[in-house]
C-alpha cells in the first residue's frame, strides 16, 4: 500500500493534469515508443514554439485526469507508451505537428486519439485534423482569394486607361 504522502502527490498530479485538460481547447494522445532523443528534442521544440504543452504521463494518472475532465472517450487508448499534447490556442496545432511527425516515422510514432473542445476523435479523425492548414495559412489563402478579383479589376481598368491614352495621342 502506498504511503499517504505518495498518494497525496499522485492526487495532486491528477488534479494538475485535469485542470490542464479542462483549460485546453484541443489535445492529441500519441504512442511514442519508437522515438529517439534527437527527434524527441526537435518535436518538443516545434510543439513548444506552437504553444503546445507536450508531456509523458503514466496511463493510470491520465485515466483519472481524463475522467475528471469529462473526456472519458480517451480512456480506451491509454495503453502502452503514452504522451499527450495540449493547447489552448490553435486547435489544429497538436494534430498538425504530431501528424506530420507520425507520417515520417514508419509506424514507430503513432497517433492514438484526440479531442477538440469535448469532441473526441479516433486515430483516423486526428489524422484528418492533421491535414488542416494552420489558422495563419487559412487566413492568407482567404486574403489571397479576396484580393484576386480586385487585382483583376485594377488591371482591367488600367488597360482601358492605357488604351484611351493611346487613342487620344494618335
Amino acid at each position: 500500500m502506498p504511503s499517504a504522502k505518495v498518494l497525496e502527490t499522485k492526487k495532486a498530479r491528477v488534479e494538475e493534469i485535469s485542470e490542464l485538460l479542462k483549460k485546453s481547447t484541443a489535445g492529441v494522445v500519441v504512442d511514442y515508443k519508437g522515438i529517439n532523443v534527437e527527434d524527441d528534442t526537435k518535436l518538443r521544440k516545434e510543439l513548444r514554439e506552437a504553444g503546445v504543452n507536450y508531456f509523458v504521463e503514466k496511463n493510470s494518472m491520465l485515466r483519472f485526469a481524463v475522467k475528471n475532465a469529462e473526456l472519458d472517450g480517451l480512456t480506451e487508448v491509454l495503453k502502452g507508451t503514452t504522451a499527450i499534447a495540449l493547447t489552448d490556442g490553435d486547435q489544429t496545432a497538436p494534430a498538425r505537428i504530431l501528424g506530420k511527425y507520425a507520417e515520417g516515422s514508419d509506424g514507430k510514432f503513432t497517433l492514438k486519439a484526440g479531442f477538440i473542445d469535448k469532441e473526441i476523435y479516433d486515430a483516423k479523425g486526428v489524422t484528418a485534423l492533421s491535414k488542416i492548414p494552420s489558422k495563419e495559412t487559412l487566413l492568407a489563402q482567404l486574403l489571397g482569394s479576396l484580393q484576386a478579383p480586385m487585382q483583376s479589376l485594377a488591371a482591367t481598368l488600367q488597360a482601358l486607361a492605357d488604351k484611351k491614352n493611346e487613342e487620344g495621342a494618335a
